[in-house]
């Protein structure tokens, strides 16, 4: 016996061309849009056409279709599947004796496909076509650096024993009231202070201005101190600047080594494991919202295709509604980044479970 039938092709082919044009329509409609906004500045700049479509528009796409993809999933289940209930289709289908858990096998395997896809563009492929365009938008469009501020009152471990202070650290790359304390275990063994510290890009080092060591032995202790100090830390100017969604620029498995080093130094890294999470919880929802909508829609109600859209619409809203509630809980510090990014998922699952009951009744 065939695992894949004529009807799961002829469902598969409904369910993905429906997807797939209906994504391709917003993204023109997306596209005009935005080039219609930012005419005046490709225009103004000494850029040609070739370069805005292979730098910013080649790069827009994918972004845009990753982020209107579990919308357009529901959509297009409500869509073609009313269709179908309202041609009696789907009733001649359970009339023949195929179950409804039977004729979610389609939607299921269509569901997969469309989360690998979701998976691959938002882990993978996003990434490094955002940086690009982010690039591009700089230095066209927006003519300010991504640079949105600078930490102030800073702690941070640099390497295993070793950490710093800075009261600030601003644009110039000068900090200052710098403080570096070296652990040997829970006893300080070295603590270095500098009215301020300054990166010198030609030779790649640090300069500390009127400084002054401690050395700290079991029997005595030394003390040195100067005007200027030029010195090697394991740390660059780039780790004390906030940059706007700067984690939306790395791949995960970049993703995951910058929330390792941030953790060793001490950082606040709920939000790049939100978008860590995100980037599987995403993908993830295909599943949930095609037999939500699958099953809304497979039964024939007053109202027809409208009314199926209308609360296709609405539970898909809710849904992203209840993804941004949950993310800022986590941001706040009152719930684990994995459980608020999880949560939504889970909840809906149920709907689906219920939804899903209801339909193969």
């Amino acid at each position: 016996m065939k695992f894949y039938k004529t009807i799961d092709i002829y469902i598969t082919q409904k369910f993905l061309g429906t997807f797939f044009y209906a994504i391709a329509l917003i993204l023109s409609i997306a596209v005009v849009f935005d080039m219609s906004e930012n005419l005046d500045e490709f225009l103004s700049k000494d850029i040609t056409w070739g370069t805005i479509i292979s730098e910013y528009y080649l790069n827009f796409i994918p972004y845009f279709a990753n982020l209107f993809s579990p919308l357009f999933t529901f959509i297009a289940v409500i869509y073609f599947t009313s269709k179908m209930a309202y041609n009696t289709e789907i009733i001649a289908i359970l009339s023949s004796g195929v179950s409804y858990a039977r004729l979610m096998r389609p939607y299921i395997v269509s569901a997969f496909v469309l989360a690998t896809f979701s998976f691959a563009l938002g882990n993978y492929v996003i990434p490094p076509a955002n940086e690009t365009m982010n690039q591009f938008r700089q230095f066209y469009i927006d003519n300010n650096p991504q640079v949105v501020s600078n930490e102030i009152n800073i702690h941070r471990q640099i390497e295993p024993g070793v950490f710093i202070y800075m009261r600030r650290f601003n644009a110039s790359n000068v900090g200052d009231r710098f403080t570096l304390e070296k652990f040997d275990g829970a006893e300080l063994v070295e603590k270095l202070t500098a009215d301020n510290i300054r990166w010198d890009e030609e030779s790649g080092k640090w300069i500390l201005n009127n400084w002054w060591k401690r050395k700290i032995y079991d029997t005595h202790e030394e003390f040195e101190r100067g005007y200027r100090l030029d010195t090697i830390l394991n740390m660059t100017p780039e780790d004390y600047k906030v940059v706007k969604n700067q984690m939306e620029n790395y791949t995960t498995p970049e993703l995951k080594k910058e929330i390792s080093l941030m953790k060793m130094r001490g950082v606040n890294t709920v939000e790049w494991e939100i978008e860590r999470h995100k980037r599987v919880a995403g993908p993830f929802s295909a599943f949930i919202l095609t037999i939500i909508g699958a099953g809304l829609a497979s039964r024939k109600i007053k109202g027809g295709l409208g009314l199926h859209l209308g609360l296709g619409l609405l539970l898909s809203f809710s849904y992203i509604l209840f993804m941004q509630i949950s993310t800022v809980f986590a941001v706040s510090g009152n719930a684990p980044p994995l459980l608020a990014v999880w949560i939504p998922n889970l909840g809906y699952s149920l709907i689906a479970f219920f939804v899903f009951r209801w339909a193969a009744r």
